[in-house]
């Protein structure tokens, strides 16, 4: 069977595989590859009896369970495009989804979520009963509208942002079977693996590099909600093979089992750890190879990459803390601004991987796809001489002080050395002079028994003075979307009151 759209990868599985577990659901239910293929075609035969016709748009608004995943791979099935949006968003941040996609049908996975629960009934919706859980389901009536999503479109994914108009990134069969294939590769993932996967599937991050991969082998995932490190750790002393996660989870992890008094993972069959979505610094990466026992694999991407732009493949204890060479068929270049000395400049990419462009905003398409299919993703980066691709910062994230350029990851790492920091996120705020100051967000297990001067000694030592914070703010927890990631642009209004 040819491989042409994302839900052929299911039924390929089915067939070469079918007795063989696909996925452990939220509530320990196991689905083999052939009960995950009726799955898909029970969810198909659902929107179809709801209307639901070649090109129209169904938004998923759920948790990570069997139920959202049937849903994304049924959509596609009848010809249509799935809009995965995790329940835990606001009332206001998914009603601005559903007004900018126009939807034709909403589907909650209230089976596994409380927030899809209450924004069913909010909603009105009706509740349905399938062999692989509940749902509730309401139809919608888009306006007339000449937007339409192109036939090679899978999925819309939208992009974080609490204000202004919402982005929907046009991924397609293309460009997921490709990030799903590449994934497969890198980590060597086998039939017989089980990934954790508490990457959201309403995420690029897990949508592509965890649900795509898993179907292109026929590797199991283990679906996790939401995530709990006292679950994770059970699940790896279990069958846990793979681990794809962002920093906060592999920091909360080794937090929680510190608790326990130990400072090792023991008793795991894990054989393969990464990380994604923000960079690493040297110490922290020490502290988590020692912690697994494997080497750390780094990487990089976007939602408008379909995830995956490039990837480490070193051995344990190296000291690089690169994202990795770029994925075999991608292509990566620095636009480097004329005088810059350091090598630093926007990263570009071009490949399979690049989104077809934003849905119903031709305007942002245009600023972000330049004429020759570059992608302008608006992180600073450089190459080093092997070609390893370096992640400075976020170009909006780029701080001036007193006229020198200040990274924020250079001075997050300098806190994250010290034994009491979990982690740190730095952004820039502008003073009244014109000039911008340093701010240090430094998450603890206990604040209260830390000693912040000692804290700002430690980093101060590894900083030069025009990097150094003018202000370190000491916390439990730090704003952060459901992937784990740190959301920088909140920081100044969860801590304002830290920071009068």
């Amino acid at each position: 069977m040819t491989i042409a759209r994302i839900h052929d990868l299911v039924q390929v599985a089915a067939k070469d595989r079918g007795g063989s577990l696909a996925i452990v659901d939220h509530n320990g239910r196991g689905f083999s590859w052939t009960e995950y293929a009726t799955a898909v075609r029970e969810a198909a035969d659902i929107l179809s009896s709801n209307g639901i016709l070649p090109g129209d748009r169904v938004m998923l608004i759920g948790e990570n369970c069997t139920a959202l995943a049937a849903f994304v791979f049924a959509a596609t099935t009848v010809k249509a495009v799935a809009i995965p949006v995790n329940a835990r968003m606001s009332g206001p941040e998914l009603a601005r989804i559903s007004s900018h996609a126009e939807p034709r049908l909403t589907i909650w996975t209230t089976d596994v979520s409380a927030d899809a629960q209450a924004r069913a009934h909010d909603a009105g919706a009706r509740p349905v009963e399938c062999s692989f859980g509940r749902i509730a389901l309401a139809r919608d009536v888009p306006a007339d509208s000449d937007d339409t999503v192109p036939d090679d479109v899978a999925v819309l994914l939208y992009t974080t942002g609490t204000t202004g108009t919402p982005k929907g990134v046009m991924l397609t069969h293309g460009n997921l079977l490709f990030a799903g294939a590449a994934s497969a590769r890198l980590r060597g993932m086998l039939p017989d693996d089980v990934i954790y996967g508490a990457l959201p599937l309403t995420h690029v991050f897990g949508l592509a590099s965890m649900l795509m991969a898993s179907a292109h082998v026929g590797t199991a995932v283990r679906l996790a909600p939401r995530f709990k490190a006292d679950k994770l750790l059970s699940a790896l002393k279990h069958d846990v093979t793979l681990f794809p996660a962002v920093p906060q989870m592999h920091a909360l992890l080794m937090q929680h089992t510190a608790s326990l008094g130990e400072d090792r993972l023991t008793g795991s069959k894990l054989r393969y750890v990464s990380s994604g979505a923000a960079p690493l610094d040297p110490a922290w990466k020490r502290k988590a190879e020692l912690f697994y026992g494997l080497p750390l694999q780094n990487g990089y991407g976007m939602t408008e990459s379909t995830a995956g732009v490039s990837s480490t493949r070193n051995p344990i204890g190296s000291p690089d803390t690169s994202v990795g060479k770029p994925l075999p068929g991608v292509e990566v270049r620095i636009d480097t601004p004329a005088g810059n000395q350091d090598g630093v400049g926007e990263v570009l990419t071009r490949g399979p991987h690049v989104m077809a462009g934003y849905f119903r905003n031709p305007e942002e398409t245009a600023r972000a796809l330049d004429k020759d299919g570059f992608l302008r993703t608006g992180d600073l980066g450089r190459l080093d001489e092997d070609g390893n691709l370096h992640i400075v910062g976020r170009a909006k994230e780029l701080i001036i002080r007193s006229g020198f350029n200040v990274y924020p990851p250079e001075v997050e790492a300098a806190f994250n050395d010290h034994p009491d920091v979990v982690q740190c996120a730095v952004v820039g705020r502008r003073t009244d002079d014109g000039n911008e100051e340093v701010l240090a967000f430094v998450q603890c297990a206990d604040p209260d028994a830390v000693d912040l001067d000692d804290i700002r000694a430690f980093a101060n030592q590894r900083l030069t003075s025009y990097k150094r914070p003018s202000r370190i703010i000491l916390t439990t927890s730090l704003p952060a979307a459901s992937t784990g990631k740190i959301l920088k642009h909140a920081l100044l209004q969860t801590f304002a009151a830290d920071l009068a």
